[in-house]
């Protein structure tokens, strides 16, 4: 397939919504114009992979995501050899693919995967901007455009789950939050069509899950989770079942948070 081909299928159409918080489209830019790696810090559903796909469309380059996961080995992310009929052929993994065309690649939730898979990306995050492809006996030069960019989410760090510093320190860094009420009822009210009040209610509830964040809950209910709700609602469900089912069941299996939470969706719909 030629690079063309490569580079055209992932490019992102059609501008993804996107609601700026601060300066983060400005800090952005800087580090893709001097090909940068950046590291998105920030809780689950809060707008990290949204913001990157907004910035891949804005400076018109293509983008590649990896969903990470515990499973995921080296391999996976810059290839392997295939049996077919002809015999064995080079496929090229995500990230070697990104390299070579010159795509923005998105690893997503990055401390997902095991550390010894994401060795494998420091050659391209230092002066070298390299991927040895050691099974191929091949060494990549980046393309001038590539750029990596990898997020997380600092709430989970563990003794098991957190990025070595001699990771952490080949990026800069960008720290995301849920929007302010204000914008975050914007951005519910854009995506889903639901009306600002109906927006200003999930809202609320969303603040109360967020207070309870270290007192029963490791996270506080996510954009993303008001987004369905809203959804739900606009569809014809029941304000207070489509909360229960959205928001509050999604995060929570301890009864006496979930009863706090029922409570709070009932006194806000009721």
């Amino acid at each position: 397939m030629s690079e063309m081909a490569n580079t055209e299928q992932f490019r992102i159409r059609r501008e993804p919504y996107y609601q700026p918080q601060g300066r983060e489209v400005a800090l952005f830019e800087a580090a893709y114009a001097a090909r940068m790696p950046v590291m998105l810090k920030g809780p689950t559903g809060c707008g990290k992979s949204r913001f990157v796909e907004h910035m891949a469309w804005k400076l018109g380059r293509p983008l590649i995501t990896v969903a990470c996961n515990e499973d995921m080995t080296a391999s996976d992310l810059v290839g392997r050899y295939l049996l077919d009929a002809g015999g064995t052929r080079w496929q090229d993994g995500p990230l070697t693919t990104a390299a070579r065309v010159g795509a923005i690649c998105y690893l997503d939730e990055i401390v997902e995967a095991r550390q010894d898979t994401t060795v494998v990306i420091h050659p391209l995050t230092d002066y070298r901007r390299t991927l040895p492809l050691d099974k191929k006996g091949e060494l990549i030069e980046a393309h001038p455009d590539f750029q990596l960019v990898i997020s997380y989410n600092p709430g989970y760090q563990s003794l098991m789950k957190d990025l070595k510093q001699s990771t952490k320190q080949r990026f800069s860094a960008m720290e995301f939050d849920y929007a302010s009420p204000e914008v975050e009822t914007g951005i519910v009210a854009h995506e889903t069509s639901a009306g600002i009040e109906l927006a200003q209610k999930l809202v609320r509830i969303a603040q109360t899950s967020r207070n309870l964040k270290g007192h029963g809950l490791d996270e506080g209910i996510s954009t993303r989770l008001l987004v369905y709700a809203a959804t739900l609602i606009v569809n014809g469900i029941a304000p207070v079942d489509a909360c229960r089912m959205a928001l509050v069941r999604p995060i929570t299996d301890d009864a006496d948070i979930r009863d706090t939470l029922d409570h709070a969706i009932d006194s806000i719909f009721g």
